[in-house]
């Protein structure tokens, strides 16, 4: 836990927005007093290990087709019509 007064915080606030986005307990304090607290609002996205990156890599199903999404797309809606 790292305490700032509202002054520091004033300076700093983007910095100490990224710190409690990223897990780390910010305390804004007033005549040392603890006042508030400032903790991101959802928890920080987490990250892919490459064991998992890999393991997808080696059981996802191969590509139906070789064309691209909007031309597979253009072609069965082209079909549907008729």
């Amino acid at each position: 836990m790292v305490d700032y007064s509202v002054a520091d915080a004033r300076n700093k606030l983007s910095e100490l927005i990224d710190r409690a986005v990223n897990g780390e307990e910010v305390v804004i304090t007033r005549h040392g007093k603890p006042m508030v607290e400032l903790r991101a609002s959802t928890p920080p996205p987490k990250r892919i290990s490459k064991k998992s990156l890999d393991w997808l890599k080696a059981v996802r199903v191969g590509r139906v087709s070789e064309e691209d999404a909007g031309a597979l797309v253009s072609r069965m809606r082209d079909e549907d019509w008729q």
